[in-house]
């Protein structure tokens, strides 16, 4: 047996406990949040969960998913042919040749990463970042002359050169990773995955279940159960984890609204605070985009010290869109939206510290079940001549149309009358709620105002108990999230359907006979991301617009990748500046496809679209285009 071959075995038992005393570092950090449910038995689910649902986000940039298998792959192949070989001191040749197989390929997948960063994309991290490539090439190095290299030629300098280069790699996976070094993010990133704070997102659920917001206990010690979270201790362990996990690539950055229009939230940096705020210290080692117009340095605090205004500032949450565009990106899969409702909550249940025209909305919503706090019997005013029947105990219909606050406005009227009218040509049995319509609740909620969205949702859920329908449907995406998704958890359950989804449904079968256009413009869709993001409804637009004879012309975001309005969250309401409003980025990748007119499918959208300023397409509800072309 060689001396060399015992050092080996000395080091790799060596670097085994660093990463035990390590991740037990690491874990202490993550301890110090609110207790959640352990499930053990998710450990086995990980292999799962990393090859299909983690690199089902990865794979849509090839380049970083093939980088990723070729270094990481090999990388895990190589520690666990040393495992054997040299942890149980077996040293068989073969099995060095093999480690020496695995290393080449983990140098191929390096190659890779040193090009990328060479000159690397705005939203990558540097730093500590760019580092890691060469800490990796040197245990890969280590590795390949470990197992291409015959024993009794490591004997003396070269021998030592492979020590010292397995070191090095080791001390970055081991100290690297107690230290909160870039390689965290492979201990956190599978743990994560195994204890997730949102397992439902493995399952079959529907896309909307897995985005929907647990209700708050509002009736629960604050001590055991706060209302929301105003210090990173008050986080679910779970959720302190998945910061940990983050790559720090800025996928979330590239893909936020608020970030591209120069308003001050970048997500990536937010996850990087609540990571200070887990350990302690400053944002003073931060590497990567600031949040905009907030320079990097003033940010400090502890996991028992207030989040706002130490670690973020106030108008960094309420910025944010609710619209999930930094969650669909996210390579490992981290709950963005969950943080800042988590945090919104706490500023307004506590503090009542919510900005702009939100408070007496909130109020409204309160008093009157109406955000604008409206008279709840004006809200069919445009339906007087429509002959629309009112929903009444004992009289069952097929449809319930839920109109939603949109319906006090004048725009969104001609949207709805236009649904009214297709839905009388398909010969849909339907009723609306007339003045025992109030608010679903869904902008209080992400408002952070739980109380008076279980105030809401409980009021309309009594309305709803007396009637008799078989479906609900609704022209609103929030309402629809709210009364299929959320509305749930309080005991609600309800068939809704997107008002484009029973249009779609009725051409489809001829119920709706619809007079393809003569002369169609140039258009595009814009997906609402309450609709698309949230609940996966993209097609049935589309296939509507198949129906009318339109062909879209896809804007670059679209789908599931869909560019957010800037309505959603509400956001309208806190009305945080920027150096541009996200409307005007989304008109103009309108502009940049040709587009002469934008069909949308959301009174949000219609409006943030409508209040572009200058030169803009025509925007029309879906619903508008359909009554056109209702042949008689």
């Amino acid at each position: 047996m060689q001396p060399f071959a015992i050092a080996i075995t000395v080091l790799f038992w060596l670097s085994l406990l660093g990463l035990g005393v390590g991740g037990l570092r690491r874990a202490a950090l993550w301890r110090v949040g609110r207790p959640a449910p352990v499930r053990w038995r998710d450990l086995l689910s990980v292999p799962k969960r990393y090859f299909v649902d983690l690199h089902r986000v990865v794979a849509r940039d090839p380049y970083i998913a093939r980088t990723h298998v070729a270094t990481a792959g090999a990388a895990v192949a190589a520690m666990a042919l040393v495992a054997v070989n040299y942890g149980l001191a077996l040293y068989v040749p073969a099995l060095d040749h093999a480690i020496a197989v695995a290393a080449l390929i983990m140098l191929g997948g390096l190659l890779f990463v040193w090009h990328r960063r060479r000159k690397p994309p705005a939203r990558l991290s540097r730093g500590v970042w760019n580092r890691l490539p060469w800490m990796l090439g040197a245990l890969a190095l280590g590795l390949l002359l470990l197992g291409g290299v015959s024993t009794p030629l490591l004997s003396g300098a070269a021998g030592v050169a492979t020590v010292a280069l397995l070191a090095l790699g080791a001390w970055e996976l081991t100290v690297g990773v107690a230290r909160g070094g870039p390689m965290k993010h492979a201990l956190a990133g599978l743990l994560h995955l195994a204890f997730h704070p949102r397992p439902e997102r493995f399952g079959h659920a529907p896309p909307g279940q897995k985005a929907a917001l647990r209700p708050l206990s509002l009736l629960a010690d604050p001590a055991s159960a706060p209302l929301g979270v105003g210090k990173p201790a008050a986080f679910a362990w779970n959720q302190l984890l998945s910061f940990d996990a983050c790559v720090q690539c800025g996928k979330c950055e590239a893909a936020c609204p608020a970030y591209a229009a120069g308003q001050p939230l970048n997500p990536k940096k937010l996850i990087q605070d609540m990571v200070v705020g887990m350990a302690g210290g400053s944002d003073a080692a931060y590497a990567g985009s600031p949040m905009p117009g907030m320079p990097v340095g003033d940010r400090k605090g502890g996991a028992h010290s207030a989040i706002v205004p130490g670690l973020l500032a106030a108008q960094s949450l309420w910025a944010c869109t609710t619209c999930r565009a930094c969650v669909h990106e996210c390579p490992m899969l981290i709950e963005h939206v969950d943080a800042v409702i988590d945090m919104r909550r706490q500023q307004t249940l506590e503090h009542g510290a919510v900005p702009g025209t939100a408070p007496s909305v909130l109020a409204n919503l309160r008093e009157t079940g109406s955000a604008g706090g409206h008279d709840l019997g004006a809200r069919y005013h445009w339906a007087v001549d429509l002959n629309v029947a009112e929903a009444q105990p004992g009289k069952p219909v097929d449809v319930l149309l839920i109109a939603g606050e949109g319906a006090f406005g004048l725009r969104y009227q001609r949207s709805l009358r236009a649904l009214v009218k297709a839905m009388h040509a398909g010969g849909v049995d339907f009723a609306v709620l007339g003045a025992c319509e109030t608010d679903t609740g869904d902008v209080a909620r992400r408002l952070g105002d739980e109380a008076t969205f279980q105030l809401l949702a409980t009021r309309l859920m009594r309305t709803l108990s007396h009637l008799t329908f078989e479906r609900i449907v609704t022209a609103d995406p929030h309402i629809l999230h709210s009364l299929r998704n959320e509305y749930p958890a309080l005991g609600g359950h309800y068939q809704v359907l997107h008002h484009t989804s029973l249009l779609a449904q009725l051409a489809g079968t001829g119920r709706l006979r619809l007079r393809p256009a003569d002369h169609p413009e140039p258009l595009t869709y814009h997906d609402p991301c309450y609709l698309g993001r949230y609940n996966g409804e993209t097609e049935a637009p589309r296939e509507l617009l198949r129906h009318l004879g339109l062909t879209v012309n896809e804007m670059a975001r679209h789908g599931l990748n869909g560019r957010c309005c800037g309505g959603g969250g509400g956001a309208a309401l806190t009305d945080i500046p920027g150096e541009r409003r996200i409307p005007d980025i989304r008109i103009q990748d309108a502009r940049d496809v040709g587009a002469h007119r934008v069909v949308v499918a959301c009174p949000n959208c219609t409006a943030m679209l409508e209040g572009v300023v200058g030169p803009r397409p025509d925007v029309r509800d879906i619903a508008e285009l359909v009554a056109d072309a209702l042949e008689a």
